[in-house]
């Protein structure tokens, strides 16, 4: 977010006001009478310019323009992936539970650390088509149900129970997201293990 100064709408408004006020509390069907009305209002808008020439406002950064990789499967891949990590963070924001949090954060970071590797190898990418198809959205969908019914500041058997669904569920997929990422390095662990037999 960016402050800029830009000029006040107040001294419009208030030479307009000064029109509608005199038409309503003096008569306004001859030429003098809209000379004086015109006069009055430029000085209103002068004075009302003097006090509030500018404001400062605060304004959205301009979207930052996406890299492409050159390849189209790759960058919506990406793009699907920032989309999905943002939305964890708008979770974890809303979310008050100190351990679902933590869970949240690992899933954050691992996330991050999972489209980090097919970006530097998309040789990877048909290793992560479950875990895009499947894992994340199926995670963000769990967190958003939870989100929604502990928003709601009641208890009830539905609520209750589900709630403690998805907080039981939360060390199953953090586990999950934990192999994704490591089966990503299965082909350099064989290939290491290769070098390290030749050099034994």
């Amino acid at each position: 977010m960016a402050t800029v100064k830009r000029r006040s709408t107040v001294p419009y408004y208030a030479a307009a006001g000064t029109w509608v006020i005199y038409a309503l509390l003096f008569p306004l069907y001859r030429v003098p009478h809209f000379l004086f009305v015109a006069v009055v209002s430029g000085v209103v808008f002068f004075i009302m310019n003097a006090v509030c020439g500018t404001v400062e406002v605060t304004v959205p950064d301009p979207p930052k323009k996406e890299e492409s990789t050159g390849n189209p499967e790759l960058d919506k891949i990406i793009k699907d992936g920032n989309l999905s990590i943002s939305e964890m963070k708008r979770l974890n924001d809303s979310i008050k539970d100190a351990k679902i949090s933590a869970d949240i954060d690992r899933l954050e970071d691992l996330s991050a650390k999972i489209f980090a590797q097919v970006k530097s190898d998309p040789s990877k990418l048909p290793q992560i088509r479950k875990f895009m198809d499947y894992y994340l959205p199926t995670t963000l969908k769990l967190l958003n149900a939870y989100d929604r019914m502990g928003a709601q500041g009641v208890s009830g058997e539905n609520i209750d129970a589900t709630m403690q669904r998805v907080e039981s569920m939360m060390g199953t997929i953090v586990t999950a997201f934990e192999k994704q990422l490591d089966m990503l390095f299965g082909s350099e662990a064989m290939d290491i293990s290769a070098d390290i037999t030749v050099l034994e």
